[in-house]
């Protein structure tokens, strides 16, 4: 049995036999009795073990430190403590032994330090939690897509094409290092040209799109941007829908409906987590995802966001000016005047990437951000240009080589159509459902400039 079962059941399994295997996370130990708070990680809550010198190996299971693996067995029973119920040990066997050193002891730990111990780091109550919600939003964002029709694409990791036109991409080789001094001739290298790490998915999922009419991505992705701040990493998940027959209008309504959905099935599956998140990590969270849920996402012209930014009363860091993009404070007062999330859409087109619907006044594209409270831009997405002459002439407008894309342009002539997407940075939604506010501790294994441990 594990605890999951355990507390799911426990009722039925009052004054009965059990038999669980875990480890200690805290041992608190008297002269003829000893507490061991136990944890098997099959649910985030504990359970307590209480043994007595009745015990057959009492001498030694009350020397045991924490981060031991026991096998306990032993009757369910009412509690006189703060738990409702705990387990009256009969029978304690040491599985695995735990020295003095063991680095994560019952104590508060900075979060700098549990960095450092990357593979020990989930056995503390915030990353037992963190990445138990993980888990979970992983499986509801697949559970949303398949319950609508989706079709889960791989995108390749390996690719030739740059999605986004930065050129922040680590490149692969197998060329010697000596060899790459100078000018390197890739047809000599394992692919025969350059060859990086994706930086998204997109263009090769509407590749499947005109196939299956709506597909999705959801997978890493790699950007070698030279950033130390709290929301960047050089691998990074990444969700990415296409779907064909779908303007902006039909975009947005994706956007909303899956994370309105996401977000309830957290709030019902992880209710132990989230009640953590709200009363250790940030105050008030379960209120904000429940204000979600039920808020109006509000629909607004990247112009008329600028207006009102402008016509605010507010000395702004960073002045909001018509054509540029806006700063962090700009989001979120947007938020705040709207009460809610909000769709900031028709962007100004020298801004915005090539692949984007030309709007008819030839000054903006059909793109459009999400902004939520507290967070600011949570997803981005487009109407995609489906016509190949001009898509083909804001290629060459932007200095991305139409021939190193045919394949993606003769999308625009077997059988175009209307077609949109979005993308949504995973870590970046973790990051406002739990409430911790940095990158690097809602993915297992953070990769970040000069940190590449484990």
């Amino acid at each position: 049995m594990d605890l999951k079962e355990l507390f799911e059941n426990i009722e039925n399994l009052v004054n009965k036999e059990v038999e669980l295997n875990g480890w200690i996370r805290n041992h608190r130990r008297q002269k003829e009795f000893g507490f061991i708070d136990f944890s098997d990680g099959t649910c985030f809550k504990h359970i307590q073990i209480v043994y007595d010198n009745t015990l057959e190996n009492f001498d030694s299971i009350n020397k045991l430190l924490v981060g031991c693996t026991l096998n306990i067995k032993g009757e369910l029973i009412p509690s006189s403590g703060s738990q409702d119920y705990e387990i009256k040990a009969s029978k304690i066997t040491l599985l695995g032994d735990c020295p003095e050193d063991y680095p994560i002891q019952p104590k508060r730990h900075t979060r700098e330090f549990l960095r450092e111990m990357a593979y020990l780091r989930p056995r503390t109550n915030l990353f037992q939690a963190v990445f138990r919600v993980r888990s979970v939003v992983a499986y509801a964002i697949h559970k949303y897509f398949q319950e609508n029709g989706f079709v889960y694409f791989h995108a390749p990791l390996l690719t030739a094409s740059d999605c986004e036109g930065a050129g922040e991409m680590f490149q692969v080789t197998t060329l010697p290092i000596d060899k790459l001094k100078g000018e390197v001739n890739y047809t000599k290298d394992f692919f025969g040209k350059m060859t990086n790490l994706t930086v998204s998915g997109q263009l090769e999922a509407e590749t499947f799109a005109t196939s299956f009419k709506k597909t999705y991505t959801f997978g890493p992705t790699f950007r070698a941007e030279n950033s130390n701040t709290k929301t960047h990493a050089a691998e990074f998940w990444m969700i990415e829908p296409e779907m064909c027959f779908t303007d902006l209008d039909g975009n947005m309504d994706v956007m909303e409906s899956m994370l309105k959905y996401i977000v309830s099935y957290v709030l019902e599956n992880c209710k132990d987590e989230m009640d953590f998140f709200d009363n250790f990590v940030e105050k008030g969270i379960k209120e904000k995802l429940n204000k979600l849920i039920n808020s109006h996402f509000t629909r607004i012209d990247h112009e008329e966001a600028i207006k009102i930014l402008k016509e605010a009363e507010i000395k702004w860091e960073f002045e909001p000016q018509y054509g540029e993009d806006i700063a962090k404070e700009h989001e979120r007062y947007i938020t705040e005047y709207f009460n809610g999330p909000v769709f900031i859409k028709n962007w100004p087109k020298d801004i915005k990437a090539f692949y984007m619907k030309q709007n008819e006044d030839g000054k903006t594209v059909a793109a459009v951000d999400l902004e939520v409270p507290g967070a600011g831009e949570l997803m981005g997405g487009s109407q995609r240009e489906e016509d190949y002459e001009k898509l083909t002439n804001r290629m060459k407008e932007m200095h991305v080589n139409p021939e190193e894309l045919d394949w993606y342009l003769n999308l625009r002539k077997y059988g175009t159509c209307v077609h949109s997407g979005f993308g949504m940075g995973f870590e970046r939604l973790l990051i406002y459902l739990t409430g911790v506010d940095n990158i690097r501790d809602v993915i297992p294994y953070p990769r970040t400039p000069g940190n590449c441990e484990f």
